[in-house]
């Protein structure tokens, strides 16, 4: 069926197919935004979003990397050690997010330096009226889509800030180029037989998706994740090495082998050699205790290329799920539904 355009077309009705190919470009996207407060005086950086806004914070942390203390926040509150020392970054692609206003509150009282990166809703109002930094991001339909634009707006607040481990333009700019060429493996026309990401969404049908991976690539790992819950319909998780062996490792260990599950293993030269040895044990031990593991070996020259190749594959996977499951992959009508209720509550 994944070789049936116009059966795709049929299901895939907001083109999400279309969005996940264009991600690259989303690498070039730059902003005019001036951080005129005082740049040495920062201490520690957070940065507070939920769901798909919080994954270009999530990539940051194996790519460029940070040098002050960073954390993100995923909850209505900032930590403790917040104060006029610590830079808020505040993201949400709709600008409502419940849990981001607060935490954007939180950091006002007490004392933060703040940057809003949002769409617009009601973090732009506040941005505006009372003159914070302001990311506007291009439109996605869905902020999983946009997920590297607000990359590239963490990139601009990051380089202005000097809170980055490594230079970030050239290399963004290399990598865009790099993954428009990728991604042309996994569009639509390519058959089966060739397309490594339908072939991923055909052998997940009916099954829980669990993503492993090591340190470096666990962002992705983090997005295959969501994109299969909110794309495919499909539930997910992920862990990541060497925390897996640790615990998760002998939840797999009992019989029956045919557990109703599709183990996903995205691997990467890059990490450190320990981790790829504790794949390899790790498989050779669960052999015949769970379903075998498709793995998936990141392309790319650094860090970033790997990550976003993994992500953007990921992307493609588990569209193609729900694409075969004959779910439109855009909607999230229930977490629509969930907000408003939720409201009403409050």
């Amino acid at each position: 069926m994944l070789d049936d355009l116009k059966y795709i077309h049929q299901i895939d009705v907001s083109d999400s197919l279309g969005f996940a190919g264009k991600e690259p470009t989303q690498l070039l996207t730059t902003f005019n935004v001036a951080l005129d407060f005082d740049l040495a005086s920062i201490a520690n950086v957070t940065y507070a979003a939920m769901g798909g806004s919080a994954l270009a914070a999530s990539l940051s942390l194996s790519w460029p990397g940070f040098v002050l203390p960073f954390e993100i926040v995923r909850g209505y509150n900032q930590p403790a050690y917040v104060n006029n020392s610590s830079l808020c970054i505040i993201s949400s692609a709709s600008g409502n997010t419940e849990e981001t206003l607060s935490a954007l509150k939180d950091a006002e009282a007490k004392g933060a330096k703040i940057v809003i990166i949002t769409g617009g809703g009601k973090l732009a109002e506040i941005a505006k009226e009372k003159n914070y930094p302001l990311y506007i991001l291009p439109f996605s339909p869905q902020p999983r889509y946009g997920v590297f634009n607000n990359f590239m707006a963490l990139m601009d607040i990051g380089n202005q800030t000097n809170i980055f481990r490594d230079e970030t333009k050239e290399v963004c700019e290399a990598a865009s180029t790099f993954l428009s060429d990728k991604v042309k493996n996994w569009e639509a026309v390519i058959p089966t037989k060739d397309n490594l990401a339908k072939q991923i969404a055909l052998d997940s049908l009916g099954k829980s998706v669990v993503i492993y991976a090591g340190p470096a690539m666990y962002p992705a790992a983090y997005k295959w994740k969501i994109s299969f819950n909110e794309n495919a319909k499909q539930v997910a998780w992920c862990d990541f090495l060497p925390e897996f062996n640790h615990n998760e490792f002998i939840g797999w260990s009992s019989q029956p082998v045919e557990k109703p599950y599709c183990v996903i293993d995205l691997r990467s030269d890059l990490e450190l050699p320990r981790i790829q040895e504790r794949f390899k044990l790790s498989q050779q031990l669960l052999s015949g205790r769970r379903p075998d593991s498709i793995v998936v070996s990141a392309e790319g020259s650094n860090v970033l290329e790997q990550l976003l190749y993994l992500v953007i594959l990921g992307d493609f996977s588990s569209l193609y799920a729900g694409i075969a499951a004959g779910n439109n992959p855009e909607p999230v009508e229930l977490v629509e539904k969930f907000k408003q209720m939720l409201s009403k509550e409050g």
